[in-house]
């Protein structure tokens, strides 16, 4: 490579770089939509546009950077004008979740959070009109975080998706899988690739994201470190895909549910509770046997501690069967009569198989 290719190669790096971070930039600006009065504020704009103009250095002028940084506010009016559906998932654009957005609707406008609690706070704060979490794996069973602020929040379920899950070890480009010491990602995924893991003799190390190992990995640019994740981050984050299919089992899925600050649309066939028991002899039977005597089919149970005394817990059920059926409704009105606590996550359609 000469002189002239190698510096047009680094200008691509940087171009590269610009351009993520502007669309991370207009990702941030569409969260403000829902959060101020109007589109447009004109004391906010003359402020950036100043502190723009104060921190224009070197070969960058002010009155330059004042015309783009115009230009990219302008940009940002016209996003926040169009009826866009915001969905906040956890991780780095690349992770599962993001594809589980565009597998439920992809008119949806995906924007990536850092922990699933942040999904949960935009959509109650009204930054985000919907979310998109996972709650249960087919190898690894209840994503129990997932579980814990679905108890915790306030928020409704409108929709499910069903993801199945390839995962990919990947490397920086040129990386003989010899060299490769140790794989960074999700605890889940981690664990549901820990016979490769094992059997390579990798040393595995917790991410917050599968994604987020992925941009980690090409940033470090260090051939013993991989990631396991999607095989889009290869793409997104320039790695090379070493191996596929690491999962201890080929028909690895995982359920995601949407979420929702309102009611959703109705006309759903599967409904989603929580509730707890009273402290009394066959208190949970006494419950469950109200959906067996209706003949109504359960999907999922789960339970979780309530994190006030030991041995107090809040169950996690779904069921086949629409809020609107009338013997649904006497059964739900005669679990809320029962139960310690108890509330309705909300009535959906459910995801195909």
């Amino acid at each position: 490579m000469d002189a002239l290719e190698s510096v047009r190669e680094r200008i691509e790096v940087i171009d590269g770089k610009i351009l993520r971070l502007l669309n991370e930039r207009m990702e941030y600006a569409l969260r403000t939509r829902n959060l101020k009065s109007g589109i447009v504020d004109e004391k906010r704009e003359e402020e950036v546009l100043e502190r723009v103009r104060e921190n224009s250095r070197g070969l960058l002028y002010a009155d330059f950077s004042s015309k783009l940084f115009r230009e990219i506010m302008d940009e940002s009016r016209k996003l926040q004008g169009e009826s866009l559906t915001l969905v906040g998932f956890q991780g780095e654009h690349g992770a599962f979740g993001e594809y589980a957005v565009n597998e439920f609707n992809s008119d949806y406008v995906p924007l990536s959070c850092r922990e699933f609690a942040d999904v949960f706070e935009g959509v109650e704060s009204g930054q985000l009109d919907l979310g998109i979490v996972p709650v249960e794996n087919s190898l690894e069973g209840a994503v129990t975080q997932v579980n814990d602020l679905l108890i915790e929040r306030n928020v409704r379920v409108v929709g499910e998706v069903r993801v199945p899950i390839k995962h990919c070890l990947l490397a920086v480009p040129g990386t003989d899988h010899r060299e490769i010491r140790v794989v960074y990602s999700h605890p889940q995924a981690l664990a549901q690739c820990r016979e490769f893991i094992a059997r390579n003799k990798l040393g595995a190390r917790p991410f917050y994201d599968t994604a987020g190992a992925a941009k980690m990995v090409s940033k470090e640019r260090n051939r013993a470190n991989a990631a396991i994740a999607s095989e889009i981050c290869a793409e997104i984050y320039n790695l090379d895909v070493i191996k596929e299919n690491l999962a201890d089992n080929a028909s690895n899925s995982t359920r995601f549910l949407v979420i929702s600050k309102g009611e959703g649309p109705g006309n759903g066939n599967k409904c989603s509770i929580i509730f707890s028991t009273k402290h009394e002899a066959g208190a949970l039977f006494s419950i469950l046997e109200l959906f067996a005597d209706a003949k109504i089919n359960l999907t999922r149970i789960e339970s979780r501690p309530s994190r006030k005394n030991v041995g107090e817990y809040a169950f996690l059920l779904d069921f086949l069967g629409s809020d609107a059926d009338s013997k649904v409704k006497d059964v739900l009105s005669a679990v809320e009569g029962k139960a310690a606590m108890y509330k309705f996550l909300g009535c959906y359609a459910e995801a195909a198989k």
